[in-house]
């Protein structure tokens, strides 16, 4: 009986002691293993890289992003890797003295010629002098000048042109002194290929360098087209600021020996005059029982020029105010290349109130041009307290309820 006591005693302290064993090795294993490396996260912080996907787009962790990082470290001698380290804070960030250097990606991509004129301009103080003692007149007529190219491609029977920059733009833009420019492009005399390039932000020498490739139109009738660029500046807010025009009759230019740079200074726009405006015949008539007012555009005539191609694209925007605030708007479809248009539409407006005492009309004769905001070309106003015909004829429809009356009106400024 004893001898299978000890041996259950025995086998009990050996099992015990296996297991404590057992214990012990893997808690020395995971020891050393800490000891001899951090945990990973914490080596790529040191090291500057941020590897985790959902932090690849923040510049904010873990300091500067991976591309930036690879440059610093091939350009930077291996001393000044434990600066930069110690540098950081605790979150891996550099401090914001660093920042600095984020303009230099601009200045490596800027073409040496740029970078030599502004270094030209920055240390010259006479001319800095001579730029500040202009008079605001000399600023006005001075719009800039108009970079650009123009090719023929004879296999895919193309003309191209290249919009490449300006330089010299006056500032539209009053609080900040700077503009958005952008260049509206349109061939001549048809206006079929009408192009704008994309908006600059906040500059006075915007670098475009877009290219515009127009197929089928063939050499022999390049001699016949004018480009017409127009330069103008953005505005949020309200219409775009013209700030000025270049017109390039191709007549003359030969393009079969290659790629022709050209320049051109910018020229003030042809403004026109309001005695030139054309005429508008429109149609009203005023149903008391129903409290309607019935529309009809009828004609235009005389039109002025939308541009120097002397052609216009005309529509017809109404709009309907109750006590000086708009109610409802309406337009016509666009005629094309006519400065005599023919219309024909009619519109129905509810009157929110009895009688026209409070009402007024609007009619807008627009220049439809695609890619940009369509210009304005007259204007004309039909109520109680307008002048002219305009103010006859509303007291004519408002004494002949139901009936039809129209009449001509001569457009006045947009």
């Amino acid at each position: 009986d004893e001898i299978p006591t000890v041996v259950g005693i025995f086998s009990a302290f050996g099992l015990v002691f296996s297991v404590s064993l057992f214990a012990w090795i893997c808690c020395q294993r995971k020891s050393s293993k800490s000891n001899k490396t951090p945990p990973y996260k914490f080596v790529h912080v040191l090291k500057g890289v941020d590897i985790y996907p959902e932090n690849l787009n923040s510049k904010k962790k873990f300091g500067a992003d991976d591309k930036s990082e690879a440059k610093d470290k091939s350009a930077m001698p291996k001393n000044s890797l434990h600066l930069d380290l110690e540098k950081r804070d605790l979150n891996g960030n550099f401090p914001k003295t660093t920042t600095k250097m984020q303009g230099s990606p601009d200045i490596e991509n800027s073409s040496p010629k740029h970078f030599a004129e502004r270094k030209k301009d920055s240390v010259s103080p006479d001319s800095l002098k001579s730029i500040t003692s202009l008079s605001s007149e000399d600023k006005q007529d001075k719009l800039g000048t108009l970079f650009f190219s123009l090719e023929y491609n004879f296999e895919k029977k193309a003309f191209v042109v290249n919009i490449k920059e300006a330089r010299g733009l006056p500032a539209m833009d009053e609080q900040s002194m700077t503009s958005d420019p952008y260049i509206k492009m349109t061939i001549l005399p048809e206006k079929k290929h009408k192009v704008k390039t994309r908006v600059l932000r906040k500059t006075l020498d915007p670098a475009f360098d877009e290219t515009f490739t127009f197929y089928g139109i063939p050499y022999s009738q390049i001699q016949d087209l004018t480009l017409h660029f127009m330069v103008l500046s953005f505005d949020r807010f309200s219409r775009d600021d013209v700030i000025g025009e270049v017109l390039i009759p191709l007549a003359g230019i030969e393009l079969s020996e290659g790629r022709l740079l050209m320049d051109r200074e910018i020229i003030k726009r042809n403004v026109r005059k309001s005695s030139g405006r054309g005429e508008l015949l429109v149609s009203l008539c005023y149903q008391s029982t129903t409290n309607t007012l019935t529309v009809v555009v009828l004609k235009a005539r005389h039109l002025p020029k939308s541009d120097v191609s002397g052609l216009s694209d005309p529509y017809v925007k109404v709009n309907l105010y109750h006590a000086k605030k708009r109610i409802s708007k309406k337009k016509t479809h666009v005629k094309k290349c006519t400065p005599n248009a023919v219309f024909n539409e009619l519109f129905v407006f509810d009157i929110p109130c009895e009688g026209l005492d409070d009402i007024s009309i609007e009619f807008l004769v627009l220049d439809s041009d695609r890619g940009s905001r369509n210009e304005v070309i007259g204007r004309l106003t039909l109520g109680s307290s307008a002048e002219g015909t305009g103010g006859e004829h509303w007291k004519e429809i408002c004494e002949y309820p139901r009936r039809q009356i129209a009449k001509w009106h001569m457009l006045c400024d947009g």
